[in-house]
């Protein structure tokens, strides 16, 4: 195919065209009665310029889509019917014909492949990595991995595949409910990627992740659900649905195909089937099992039986149909169900409940949970923490609502509960944690065992209160360390990826349906999708989306008319500058496609008004007489730094003086290198930090923070503690200072506390009891911090708001649970 011309907008006019489809249609999904009222509104604009807007309605905008070319995987159907033998009473699910969607595979890897966005973010051959200062190995992406090196070698072996390069499928199928107020309200998406980008693709959903399929859901009258005829019938349709969506791969998994990639080379590629994610209910059908069985220790056999291995022998795995796949090697991971939502929801915290009732009967037990409910809704706002003003006392229980609640839940049980029992909980944190890292090395694994070891042991507490059986999600565990050496890090292979991904999907697909036969109108909706993610990426790798949309008008303008005069063009705000929208109960942290760095810091762009505009209008403002005072320290420092001395020992005539104007700021903005945490294709995050007099109208708020100490020490032996009390710049000799006012904090003791693994720390004051203050430099602030209460035994006031944590409680937990970035640093 000859290159496109750098004008090109086909099948769109322009690109105003472009960007009003993508706007109308994806960022907004207009209805069609408003899509078409918006268009008339443009028409009424444009008549008296004999001009006509983009769209002439909502059909015409959709045909132009429709007519993409790009990214355009049709989708397909077909019917399935049970077809064995049938007993005298016929049940009616054997008659019934089930319509399984689906689109082809293959053409969805073509489109991965070539996608241009991906060349510096996917590899084409296995390797091995080893960290550079020991010369251990290192796992990460997936292509890291044992797995992919051993499926390199076969394939090596074979003539007709030799100096291929090898693209495994990943799978991924989990049903979701779209609505609880309708009967028919479940679907079954299937989701497909290829194992060759890297985790933080796959995970950020740049189209590395997409749906294949939509499985069926048989359903048949409550007197035959049960039957065991019925769910074999269930399960092998599964396995059968899934070989024939996958029957396009078959050829080019013995014998190469040619296929154009992003960097604009041609390879030869052979598919193979690669780790399929799904939650310990799908495994069960994957794997051909029963129930409380796991499905990774298994040896399967011609002759094994049901009883003795647990294996049902009348079920056949979609694998079989294609070479060099296994199905009890290829499940994967599973972060998000077996660990947080099963081994820590399910059970741990519902154990908790268990023995309380049983140590302390339900009356007490019941006032002990209140206070733990209390405890656990008087924690302090940060950044993508989800609060839970009742507690966690609440039926529908979200995935998110399982990670929430890791992140508070030890400080809160902590004095209620034995010591053993803090540490199991501890122990699985800490499993999670580091299972959870970006990059997992041989420490790292040994870190991983260690958390296991000290999980079992710490658990034996709770079998005082729950019977010995089967808990195939808290076995799971063990398996984790020998899976990281398969399949590299396990934050690329996580259900959460494709729950997350039900959104997009097939939640906001359903959303915008009429309802009625909603699945076909869906299929479109995501077919319209793609193209309108495919047309963006053609016309960004030809530099056809530089600036704005009204940028690019004004320059062309400008070009029509010879360079005469055009209207300025209006100044772009920066994202960094852009203060996000306050959202009930979530202040979410942001996710940033910028260049990889360690971490920076910047003042937001707008000062406050109506704040302090001197010296000592701060002073009193902020109720800190000796501001002046701190203030001519901290420029002593920062002129002076090759010099020791404690600033408070200089003679006061001898510190420089700022009695000019500054300008106060509300909130900082921290944008730092976070790839274990929801982040940018870089694995850039950025959190704002608060430091205002008023937040949402309600409350005062000034958040806590890291402050770069020690550069050479390692985690919390670098790093202090500190709370903003706020930001502030000034100019002194013609130069900036962006500034901080905070209060420090101290720490407790010399290392983590035995029991939560978390460092503690408390306001630090003078011995006349005042404040421990101090101006510094925003450059050594790191990021925001998370505090929680040491509660201890007490209970904790019923009316105690959780914006008045910080300052009602003595000493404090630094949670290093708050995010996998604040673990790595805070351990």
């Amino acid at each position: 195919m000859p290159p496109k011309a750098p004008d090109d907008w086909s099948p769109y006019r322009n690109r105003l065209e472009f960007e009003m489809a993508e706007f109308a249609f994806k960022k907004c999904h207009m209805s069609a009665k408003n899509l078409d009222f918006l268009c008339d509104l443009m028409a009424a604009t444009l008549v008296k310029h004999h001009d006509v807007p983009p769209f002439a309605d909502h059909k015409d905008l959709h045909n132009v889509i429709d007519a993409t070319q790009l990214g355009d995987v049709p989708w397909q159907s077909f019917s399935v019917q049970y077809t064995g033998e049938r007993p005298e009473v016929v049940p009616p699910w054997m008659d019934d014909e089930f319509e399984v969607w689906y689109r082809d595979p293959r053409a969805m890897a073509h489109n991965i492949l070539a996608n241009p966005t991906f060349k510096d973010e996917i590899n084409y051959t296995p390797f091995r990595e080893y960290d550079a200062v020991d010369d251990t190995c290192r796992w990460k992406d997936f292509m890291s991995g044992d797995w992919a090196w051993q499926q390199a070698d076969t394939i090596s072996k074979d003539p007709e595949a030799h100096g291929s390069a090898l693209v495994p499928i990943i799978l991924g199928s989990d049903k979701t409910t779209v609505s609880v107020g309708t009967s028919n309200n479940k679907y079954y998406p299937l989701y497909a990627s290829i194992g060759n980008v890297h985790n933080n693709v796959r995970r950020a959903h740049r189209d590395a992740l997409v749906i294949i399929g939509f499985l069926a859901i048989p359903k048949t009258d409550r007197k035959h659900s049960k039957d065991n005829m019925f769910q074999i019938f269930c399960h092998q349709l599964f396995h059968s649905s899934l070989s024939a969506i996958l029957s396009s791969l078959k050829s080019a998994m013995t014998k190469y195909e040619v296929v154009r990639c992003g960097d604009g080379h041609f390879r030869r590629i052979i598919y193979s089937l690669g780790p399929y994610i799904a939650d310990y209910e799908e495994q069960l059908v994957l794997s051909c099992i029963v129930k409380h069985w796991c499905p990774k220790c298994i040896a399967l056999h011609g002759d094994v039986l049901w009883d003795e291995f647990g294996i049902i022998g009348d079920l056949v795995p979609f694998t079989n149909n294609f070479p060099r796949a296994d199905i009890h090697e290829l499940l994967s991971f599973d972060l998000l169900h077996q660990l947080i939502k099963g081994a820590f929801k399910d059970h741990l915290v519902n154990w908790v409940a268990k023995y309380l009732k049983a140590a302390h009967g339900t009356r007490r037990a019941e006032e002990i949970m209140s206070d733990i409910d209390r405890r656990v809704a008087a924690v302090s706002s940060f950044a993508g923490l989800r609060r839970f003003p009742q507690g966690r006392d609440f039926k529908q229980w979200m995935g998110d609502d399982s990670k929430a609640l890791m992140k508070v839940f030890l400080p809160a049980i902590e004095g209620h509960v034995p010591g053993d029992m803090v540490r199991a909980f501890r122990a699985l944190l800490e499993f999670c944690y580091l299972a959870r890292h970006d990059v997992v090395t041989k420490d790292t694994l040994n870190q991983i065992q260690d958390a296991l070891h000290r999980f079992h042991h710490y658990c034996k507490i709770f079998d005082l209160v729950v019977p010995t059986f089967s808990l195939p999600r808290q076995h799971s565990m063990i398996h984790y360390a020998d899976m990281i050496r398969l399949f590299g890090a396990p934050n690329g292979l996580c259900s959460s990826i494709t729950e997350s991904k039900h959104i997009k999907a097939v939640k906001e697909p359903w959303r915008w349906s009429s309802r009625h036969n909603a699945l076909g109108q869906m299929l479109v909706t995501n077919q319209r999708l793609d193209k309108l993610a495919a047309s963006r990426v053609d016309f960004d790798a030809r530099g056809m989306l530089a600036g704005t949309i009204l940028s690019s008008a004004l320059a062309n303008l400008a070009l029509d008319e010879d360079e005469q005069a055009v209207p300025p063009i209006p100044p772009q705000p920066d994202a960094h500058d852009i203060e996000p929208q306050p959202v009930i109960d979530i202040d979410d942290g942001e996710i940033v496609d910028g260049p990889t760095v360690l971490a920076y810091v910047g003042l937001a762009k707008t000062p406050q008004r109506k704040r302090a505009r001197t010296v000592a209008a701060l002073a009193r403002e902020v109720a800190v007489p000796d501001l002046r005072c701190l203030i001519r320290h901290f420029l002593f420092t920062q002129l002076n730094r090759d010099d020791p001395r404690d600033p408070a020992d200089v003679p006061t005539g001898s510190l420089p003086r700022h009695e000019g104007k500054l300008q106060v700021f509300n909130s900082a903005a921290a944008t730092f290198f976070a790839p274990s945490d929801l982040s940018g294709t870089g694995g850039m995050r950025r959190e704002h930090i608060r430091a205002c007099p008023l937040w949402r109208n309600e409350y005062p708020r000034n958040d806590c923070v890291f402050i770069n100490t020690d550069s050479d020490a390692q985690g919390m032996r670098g790093l202090e503690v500190a709370r903003i009390v706020c930001f502030f710049s000034f100019n002194h000799n013609w130069e900036v200072y962006p500034c901080a006012l905070i209060q420090w904090f101290e720490k407790i003791n010399d290392c983590a506390d035995e029991d939560t693994g978390m460092w503690m720390v408390r306001p630090s004051f003078h011995e006349d009891g005042s404040r421990h203050l101090a101006v510094i430099h925003i450059e050594t602030v790191f990021r925001a911090a998370h505090l929680l209460p040491i509660y201890g035994s007490e209970y904790i006031p019923h009316g105690l708001k959780f914006y008045h944590s910080i300052d009602s409680f003595r000493s404090f937990y630094v949670n290093k649970f708050a995010d996998h970035h604040s673990f790595e640093i805070a351990s």
